[in-house]
C-alpha cells in the first residue's frame, strides 16, 4: 500500500536537522528573513502563537527552522505551520525567505490566490498547502528545481492551464493535486522521471487514460479515481513495473481489463470499481502473486469467478460485487487463507455457501446479498466456523425459507448482521434464553452494533434479550480496520442508473426490524441501549404504549414506530403535563432528527418543545387525535 503522505516530508525534515551545524550559541536570524516573516504574519489571523516580535531572533519562533551553519546569523529554511487554525491570505512577502527548503501551511483556512513567485523558490524541497481554501489557476511557469514533495490537494484551484510541472522540477517524487476543480485541463508529466506518488483524483479530469504517465518508470502509487476518464484501458499500464497501488475507480472506463498484470509484479492494490468494464477477469489478474486487494465492484464483468488461490496466497480483500458473474459461489476461494474481506453481492451466482468456507479462518467480512443463494440453515452452520467474522450480509436470498432452530450456533465476533428482504417465514426459533421466538446467539453478541432483519415475515414478540446487546448498552461500536473498503448498496441515485454505495464503516448503530409481523409490546428495557442511533420498528403489529424509558436512549437519532397498533397517550405525557418537563419525556432526546408514530392508535397532545417543532405533520398522521386528517392506512402484508 502507499506510504502515508506525511512520511516523505517528515524524513526530509529529519535529514535537514541532522545536517545542521549545532553551535554553542544560536546565532540571530537573518534580518531580511525577519522582515519577510513580519509581512507574512500581517496577512494572517489570529496571531501566530510562539512568535514574539520583541525578539529579533526568529529562529526561536514556533514552526521556524534555521540553518545555523553561519556564526553570524541563521537563515530560515523551514516554515511549518500546519493545522494552526490560521485564516487570511499568503502574502507576497513570503518569497523573501530565499533559503526556504520546507513550507507547510496545510490544514488551515487560508484563502485567495497563491503569489506566482511562490513557485520560484530555488531551494524549496517540500511545499504543502493542502486542505485550505486557495483558489485560481496554477501558473504554467513553475520553477522549483529542488522540489521533491508537492501537495496542493483539497483546495479550490480552478484550472490546470496545461501545466508543464517538470520542465524545471525534474526531481519531484511526490505530487498530490487531488480534490480540486481542474476540470478538462491537460496533464503534462512527461519529464517527471523521478515521480513515485501521483494523486490526481477528484478533479473532473476527462479524456482517455493519460498516456504520458506510462513513461514514469519509478511510479509506485497512482490515483486517478473520481474523474471522468473514458475509453478502454491501455496495455501501456503494464509499463509501470514498479506500481504498488493503482486506483482508477469512479470513472467511465469501458471495455475489458488488459491482461498485463503479470508485468506488474509489485502491484498490491488494484481498484477499478464503478466504471463500465466488461468481459472476463484476465488470467494475469487472477494469478497475481503480489496483489493483496482487488476492488472491481459496480461494473459489468461476467463469466465464472476463477481466482487461483494457490498463486494469490497473499490476497486479503476481494470485492467483485454488482457485476454479472455467473455460476455457483466458488468453493476454491476457501483456499485463500489470508482473505479477510469477501464481497460477491449482487451477482448471478446461486447455489449454496460452499462447505469449505468454514476454513476461512481469517475472514472478517462476508457479503453475499442478492446472489440467489439458498439454504440459510446450511449457510449459518458453515459460517459460524469463521471465528473472526464481524460483518455478515446475506440479504435478498433464501426466499420464503425459515430461520434455523439450531441452538448451538455460535457467532462470537459479529458486529453487523444483515439479512433483510428474504421473506423468511414463521416464528423466530428458540435462540434466546429469555425468549422462545428469537435466536439465542443474537442476544449474546458482545460486539453486535448493526442488526437488519427488515422486510421478512417474522412473527411473535420481539425478544427482550435484544435490549441487552452489550455494544449498544455500554460502549461505542468499533469495526475492524478491514471494513474500510467494504461498501453496501444504500439506494439508487435519482435520475441516474448507478447505485449509490455507503462504506459500512460509516453505518450508525442500528436495529431494524421493520416490515415484519412482530406482535406484543415495545419493551421498556429498550431504554438501556444508550449507544443505539437508529431504531426502526415500522410496519409490524406491535401493541401497547410507547414506554417512557425510551428517553434513556440518549444517542438516538432515528425512531420509527409507524404503522403498528400502539395505543395510549403519545410519548407517555398526560393531558395535564404537556410541557415536556417529565423526567422521561422524549423531548430530552436532543439528537433525535427523525421521529414517526403515524398510523397507530395514539392520542394526546404533541409536544412543542425542542426538536419536536421540526418534525413534519406526516410523522403524526393516521392517529385518533393527533392528526385530524385521516389518510389511507398503511398497506398490510
Amino acid at each position: 500500500m502507499g506510504i502515508p503522505k506525511v512520511s516523505l516530508a517528515f524524513v526530509m525534515v529529519v535529514i535537514m536537522f541532522q545536517q545542521m551545524i549545532q553551535g554553542s550559541q544560536e546565532p540571530a536570524c537573518y534580518m531580511n528573513d525577519l522582515t519577510a516573516l513580519k509581512g507574512f504574519a500581517k496577512c494572517l489571523e489570529p496571531d501566530i502563537g510562539g512568535w514574539n516580535w520583541s525578539s529579533s531572533n526568529c529562529c526561536s519562533f514556533t514552526g521556524i527552522t534555521c540553518d545555523n551553519s553561519s556564526d553570524i546569523y541563521g537563515r530560515v529554511v523551514g516554515l511549518e505551520l500546519g493545522n494552526k487554525r490560521l485564516t487570511g491570505t499568503i502574502c507576497e512577502s513570503l518569497v523573501g525567505l530565499k533559503q526556504l527548503r520546507i513550507l507547510n501551511l496545510s490544514l488551515n483556512s487560508l484563502h485567495g490566490k497563491i503569489p506566482a513567485n511562490l513557485f520560484h523558490f530555488r531551494n524549496l524541497e517540500v511545499l504543502d498547502l493542502s486542505n485550505n481554501y486557495l483558489v485560481g489557476p496554477l501558473p504554467s511557469a513553475i520553477h522549483l528545481p529542488s522540489i521533491k514533495y508537492l501537495d496542493l490537494s483539497k483546495n479550490y484551484f480552478s484550472s490546470f492551464i496545461s501545466m508543464r510541472l517538470c520542465t524545471s522540477s525534474s526531481h519531484i517524487q511526490y505530487l498530490d493535486l487531488a480534490h480540486n476543480f481542474f476540470g478538462e485541463g491537460l496533464i503534462y508529466l512527461e519529464n517527471c522521471t523521478s515521480l513515485q506518488y501521483v494523486f490526481l483524483n477528484g478533479n473532473g479530469l476527462s479524456g482517455t487514460f493519460p498516456e504520458n504517465l506510462f513513461r514514469l518508470q519509478h511510479l509506485r502509487v497512482l490515483h486517478l479515481q473520481q474523474n471522468q476518464f473514458s475509453g478502454p484501458l491501455s496495455y501501456g499500464i503494464g509499463n509501470l513495473s514498479n506500481l504498488v497501488e493503482l486506483d482508477i475507480s469512479l470513472n467511465d472506463f469501458s471495455g475489458s481489463l488488459p491482461d498485463v498484470f503479470g508485468r506488474l509484479r509489485k502491484l498490491e492494490s488494484f481498484s477499478a470499481s464503478s466504471n463500465r468494464l466488461t468481459g472476463l477477469l484476465p488470467a494475469s489478474l487472477v494469478n497475481s502473486a503480489s496483489l493483496l486487494r482487488i476492488d472491481l465492484h459496480n461494473n459489468s464483468l461476467d463469466g465464472p469467478i476463477r481466482i487461483n488461490c494457490s498463486a494469490m496466497a497473499r490476497v486479503t480483500s476481494l470485492d467483485l460485487a454488482s457485476n454479472n458473474f455467473q455460476g455457483p459461489v466458488p468453493a476454491s476461494l476457501s483456499s485463500c487463507q489470508s482473505l479477510r474481506a469477501l464481497d460477491l453481492a449482487r451477482n448471478k451466482l446461486g447455489g449454496v455457501v460452499p462447505f469449505k468456507f468454514r476454513n476461512l479462518h481469517a475472514l472478517e467480512i462476508l457479503t453475499l446479498g442478492n446472489t440467489s443463494i439458498n439454504n440459510i440453515s446450511t449457510a449459518l452452520e458453515i459460517l459460524q466456523h469463521c471465528k473472526n467474522l464481524t460483518i455478515l450480509d446475506l440479504g435478498l436470498n433464501f426466499y420464503l425459507e425459515e430461520m434455523p432452530s439450531n441452538v448451538n450456533l455460535q457467532f462470537t465476533s459479529l458486529t453487523a448482521l444483515i439479512i433483510p428482504f428474504c421473506h423468511l417465514r414463521g416464528s423466530l426459533p428458540i435462540w434466546l434464553s429469555s425468549s422462545k421466538m428469537f435466536p439465542s446467539w443474537i442476544g449474546k453478541f458482545e460486539y453486535l452494533f448493526y442488526l437488519d432483519l427488515s422486510n421478512n415475515s417474522f412473527s411473535g414478540e420481539i425478544p427482550e434479550s435484544l435490549t441487552g446487546l452489550e455494544n449498544l448498552v455500554h460502549k461505542t461500536a468499533l469495526l475492524k480496520e478491514s471494513c474500510e473498503h467494504i461498501y453496501l448498496v444504500k439506494r439508487k441515485e435519482q435520475g441516474r442508473p448507478r447505485l449509490v454505495y455507503d462504506n459500512i464503516c460509516t453505518f450508525p448503530p442500528t436495529i431494524d426490524l421493520s416490515h415484519n409481523k412482530f406482535t406484543g409490546p415495545i419493551w421498556p428495557s429498550f431504554g438501556n441501549l444508550k449507544n443505539l442511533h437508529v431504531l426502526n420498528l415500522e410496519e409490524n403489529n406491535l401493541s401497547g404504549s410507547i414506554p417512557d424509558s425510551i428517553s434513556g436512549m440518549t444517542s438516538l437519532e432515528v425512531l420509527d414506530l409507524s404503522c403498528n397498533n400502539l395505543s395510549g397517550e403519545v410519548l407517555g405525557l398526560s393531558p395535564n403535563n404537556i410541557s415536556g418537563d417529565t423526567p422521561h419525556s422524549l423531548v430530552h432526546l436532543s439528537l433525535l432528527s427523525v421521529f414517526n408514530v403515524s398510523y397507530n392508535r395514539l392520542y394526546g397532545e404533541i409536544p412543542s418543545e425542542g426538536q419536536f417543532m421540526t418534525f413534519p405533520e406526516v410523522s403524526f398522521e393516521g392517529n385518533e387525535v393527533l392528526c385530524p386528517r385521516l389518510l389511507a392506512p398503511c398497506q398490510t402484508k
